[in-house]
């Protein structure tokens, strides 16, 4: 009977072996990064990361890394490692939570020792997004990447831009993932950030624990249910999605349980029969068998009170063969009139051994006391265990039963999202074929104005909406026209364009700031230097270069002066030039004199000739 027993043991562990062995693998790597070392420490990153590491550990996972705080270095070491692993997996999991980035419609993860001065920094500091896909592409049967990443950025703001029309969008862009069977979760929707709530984990992390792991539940609707309890918990203004797809049939992360029709076989029956065998034996060679084979467990300290019970029977059976002997004895001495001394002393031989005997009757009674009580517990406790395990076959089926209803309401549901979605399009359709009108109650002006409003709130127009659609509108539009991809008229306003505006999300159009102004999010603020330093041509504060002594010559005051009043002063008469001649010889004339002609003469002679004349 043993020997089949341990065969059938045998070829039952075999079996389970078997079935381990051709298991689905699944592997997963956890990041969380909250110690930046140029921005602000963010709260729940770390924890979030453990929170999940721990849910994917509970739902069966062959292996769960958990990595915390990575610098750049570290990050693509864990990536890497972690691609080598996904090579032999089917499942494979990377949830990252931490600061994000999205640079010209890119996605990048921002380790922790990033600094990102400028906006080219981001290609040398950080991570693309596309290298976590790298790593999970080579599973078998699902790849799941969750970015917890689209908190509002510091970086973003704080950083230089090295060209004005270099897009750096809020939160993280839209992606669609190249690969089958692939899924990418973000917390909140491309070009919105999301919340690190008040708690001790964000919303999403919050969630994703609660939703995710339900068995047998497709990855699809679980995001659904995480996605409505995050809205609901940040007062609808964060809003997760997810990216990618999946083929026809259920993917659940946990595997749904099986359910058991008939009753299942309780692990200990096989100990609790051979249990019942040795106490209808009751003997010390059937429980000291029953020991041998089960030497521990429940079971096994009900035998070893069983053999207590059977010792103090035995030393009971002895004290009182010893006290029947010693009043035989006692008889015996008292028929042959034996001498006093032997008489006292077989007395007291025969008391003691009556009070051996009163001592193990005692004993036996304690023990017999003792053996009952367990076996009470024994039964108690094969029947606890007898209701607990009908207790969890009908929670199973329960379970079974809501996740059928569950499916069926799921299945209804789509099936009217798909017709609501092809009355939606047949109605587009008509729409189509009968061009749309102006509204007769909105006038020319009240269209521009919403048309300007529009174009002001991305970024391409700088004025406030008058409703005149002069130049500067048009160039606004057509500014509109060369960032957005569009070619709307410029030189009118139309409806088309206004649903083509109000579609873009953020900023369309490069903020352009004038000289000695900077970009700071969506405004220009002035360039402050600090003292000694100035704005450049380069839009760069540079020092002040000392200006160098002029010399200067003393008294040049004096002098001009002076020769102010040189100038200032009536010109003196000044010498002709000409020469006069007599007889005493040649002379200048003299100043205010000039040479004329007339007579001069002594006595009678008169000479007639030139002369100095002196009016």
């Amino acid at each position: 009977m043993g020997v089949v027993r341990i065969f059938l043991f045998l070829l039952a562990a075999f079996c389970l072996g078997c079935g381990s062995a051709q298991a689905e693998k699944r592997v997963a790597l956890v990041i969380g990064n909250s110690a930046y070392k140029s921005a602000p420490r963010l709260a729940n990153p770390v924890n979030d990361a453990s929170l999940v590491g721990g849910m994917l550990k509970k739902a069966g996972f062959d292996l769960v890394d958990i990595r915390l705080d990575l610098n750049a270095a570290e990050m693509r070491r864990a990536l890497r490692d972690f691609g080598g692993r996904t090579r032999e997996a089917d499942v494979a999991v990377v949830y990252y939570a931490g600061h994000g980035i999205e640079l010209d419609g890119t996605n990048y993860l921002i380790p922790t020792d990033a600094s990102l001065e400028t906006d080219s920094d981001v290609l040398d500091e950080t991570l693309p997004l596309e290298r976590a896909l790298f790593a999970v592409e080579p599973a078998k049967q699902l790849r799941l990447v969750i970015l917890d990443a689209c908190r509002d950025n510091p970086f973003a703001k704080a950083m230089k831009r090295t060209m004005a029309a270099r897009a750096i969008g809020r939160g993280l862009a839209k992606v669609e993932p190249t690969s089958p069977n692939t899924m990418i979760a973000f917390a909140a929707k491309a070009g919105s950030t999301a919340s690190d709530g008040d708690s001790k984990n964000s919303p999403f992390a919050a969630a994703l624990v609660e939703r995710l792991p339900t068995p047998g539940l497709d990855l699809r609707k679980a995001f659904g249910f995480v996605r409505d309890d995050v809205l609901k918990n940040t007062g609808y203004k964060q809003e997760p999605y997810v990216y990618g797809s999946l083929g026809g049939d259920d993917v659940p992360l946990v595997a749904a349980k099986p359910i058991v029709a008939g009753p299942q076989a309780n692990p200990d029956s096989e100990v609790r029969r051979d249990y019942e065998l040795a106490l209808q034996l009751g003997t010390r060679d059937g429980w000291t068998a029953f020991l041998n084979r089960f030497p521990s467990g429940f079971y096994a300290d009900l035998a070893k009170g069983q053999l207590n019970k059977i010792a103090a029977e035995e030393t009971r059976a002895a004290t009182a063969d010893k006290a029947r002997q010693a009043e035989e004895e006692k008889a015996r001495l008292a028929a042959e009139r034996a001498n006093k001394v032997e008489q006292e002393k077989a007395a007291a031989a025969a008391k003691a051994a009556e009070d051996k005997r009163l001592a193990a009757e005692k004993a036996k009674q304690i023990e017999e006391a003792k053996a009952a009580a367990a076996e009470q517990r024994r039964k108690e406790a094969e029947a606890a265990a007898a209701k607990a395990l009908a207790d969890k076959l009908a929670a199973e089926k329960a379970l079974a039963e809501k996740l059928a209803s569950d499916k069926a309401a799921a299945e209804l549901a789509a099936k009217q999202a798909a017709e609501k979605q092809a009355a939606a399009n047949a109605e587009q359709k008509i729409a189509t074929v009968a061009p749309s009108s102006t509204p007769p109650s909105m006038s020319p002006q009240d269209t521009t104005k919403l048309v300007q409003s529009e174009l002001r709130r991305v970024g391409c127009l700088t004025s406030a909406p008058d409703g005149d659609w002069n130049a500067s509108s048009q160039r606004s539009l057509t500014l509109f026209n060369k960032y957005a991809g569009t070619k709307f008229d410029a030189k009118l306003a139309s409806f088309d364009a206004l649903d083509a505006i109000k579609a873009k999300p953020g900023r369309v159009c490069p903020l352009v700031c004038d000289h000695g102004f900077k970009a700071d999010g969506d405004t220009c603020v002035k360039i402050t230097c600090r003292a000694g330093y100035r704005v450049n041509d380069d839009n760069e504060c540079e020092k002040v270069q000392d200006k160098k002594p002029v010399a200067t010559r003393e008294g040049s005051k004096q002098r001009d002066e002076q020769r102010k009043q040189v100038e200032s002063a009536p010109a003196k008469p000044q010498a002709t030039g000409q020469v006069v001649c007599n007889a005493a010889g040649c002379r200048p004339v003299r100043p205010g004199c000039r040479l004329g002609y007339g007579k001069s003469g002594q006595g009678i002679t008169v000479a007639e000739g030139t002369r100095e004349v002196c009016d």
